[in-house]
């Protein structure tokens, strides 16, 4: 059985998520915002496997996650890995909370792959971007959240849940 979800409804399904996982697990309040991350970026993608058929991205600032993190393990020396680890983890919880609420709203259970992580700005090869939410953290470090979904023929891009 296949179940469209307006894009409108993700939209703001995953603004409310990722804004109320980033405070509460990180202490850091997003605000929305038109400027997108510069610099030193890092990404966390993952790609939904059973019910969204997409992929969602998170390209921040590093000193954004940096900072996410130290606030996470309360400490000011983050390595590498930590910030890898955390991010991956954060977005775990992210997807996973997305997944909840796709379900509780549609009846559809979603799974999504383990997340990776990048240095940079990472975009999935034979997707393209449904649309992408602009934030700016309490400190002025920017990030951008973007649904990822299959090149597609036509000026509509329909979100199915199967």
């Amino acid at each position: 059985m296949d179940t469209a979800l307006s894009q409108q409804s993700l939209e703001e399904m995953l603004d409310t998520v990722v804004r109320e996982v980033t405070e509460t697990t990180a202490g850091i309040r997003l605000y929305h915002d038109t400027q997108p991350p510069a610099g030193e970026l890092c990404t966390i993608y993952i790609t939904f496997q059973k019910g969204l058929h997409s992929g969602i991205s998170l390209c921040a600032e590093a000193a954004m996650l940096r900072r996410m993190t130290q606030n996470f393990i309360q400490s000011e020396d983050v390595t590498l890995q930590d910030l890898e680890d955390f991010s991956k983890e954060y977005f775990n919880v992210v997807c996973g909370r997305v997944a909840a609420i796709l379900f509780k709203t549609t009846k559809v259970a979603a799974r999504f792959s383990v997340p990776d992580f990048y240095q940079g700005r990472y975009r999935p090869d034979g997707f393209q971007d449904q649309f992408v939410l602009t934030y700016s953290s309490d400190q002025r470090e920017n990030a951008e959240l973007t649904h990822h979904v299959p090149h597609q023929d036509g000026d509509e891009i329909m979100t199915t849940l199967t």
